[in-house]
């Protein structure tokens, strides 16, 4: 263990997903598939009071197209604790959504669905405002996912050369597949996506035990930064301290 406990540690992101202004869980991304957990400034509350750093804050709604949380947002990061850093995801696809996320007071903001679709924008925001932003990748296989999800958004790779070309300084990359399975994240597709790039990435998507987070830190030495985790520590199998433990914190 003592090679292990001197690696570098891993950065964990419990998410709070937001829709209806409930915290929900998604199963694979789907619409209509949410548990509910209650409200979010509790559920963010939480994680902050057992030690996390960052927090994964998702706006279910805004991504999916069906309106926002903009209000339930504002009021989780105004009760969170300011040691603890927020990456606010959903939606954020234009000026205004962009200028909305980053009025919430959130450390860093997750392009997804924009990347794709315009990515003369995607360049601008990313020259503008570098290391606040990062590029959310959601592949299945290696198709990229837009839309919350619904939509086909392109090859990964290419995507990917374009995004490296434009200097994007962080990805997070969510296998949709095993996202709120419990099922193990693609540690394939992370290490060909750290391959391929210099950034620091962020996994998202499929952890379920603490082996899992002890894979994903061994990644850390060939770019792996992070791990968003979600439906795990929801479910109970494991304590976010635990997984700090295993991270390295």
């Amino acid at each position: 263990m003592t090679e292990f406990n001197s690696s570098p540690a891993l950065t964990l992101l419990p998410a709070v997903d937001i829709s209806a202004g409930k915290a929900v869980r998604l199963t694979q991304g789907e619409a209509g598939t949410e548990t509910s957990y209650g409200d979010p400034v509790d559920a963010a509350d939480l994680w902050a009071s057992q030690g996390a750093e960052w927090i994964h804050l998702v706006d279910l709604d805004a991504a999916f197209g069906r309106g926002d949380n903009h209000a339930v947002i504002k009021r989780v990061i105004k009760n969170t604790p300011r040691k603890v850093n927020i990456e606010l995801s959903g939606g954020i696809r234009d000026d205004a959504s962009l200028d909305a996320a980053l009025s919430t007071g959130a450390r860093r903001i997750n392009l997804g669905t924009a990347a794709l679709e315009n990515p003369e924008w995607a360049a601008h925001v990313i020259a503008e405002y570098g290391d606040a932003i990062a590029v959310g990748l959601d592949v299945r296989g290696t198709t990229l996912a837009a839309r919350g999800w619904t939509q086909e958004g392109g090859d990964l790779w290419t995507v990917l050369d374009r995004l490296e070309e434009a200097a994007c300084p962080r990805y997070v990359v969510t296998d949709v597949t095993k996202d709120g399975t419990l099922q193990g994240p693609n540690l394939e597709l992370l290490r060909e996506v750290m391959s391929r790039t210099s950034k620091p990435v962020i996994a998202s998507g499929g952890v379920a035990s603490l082996d899992d987070i002890a894979a994903l830190r061994s990644l850390v030495p060939y770019g792996l930064e992070g791990a968003i985790v979600g439906k795990a520590l929801y479910s109970g199998a494991f304590t976010l301290a635990e997984a700090l433990d295993v991270a390295g914190h």
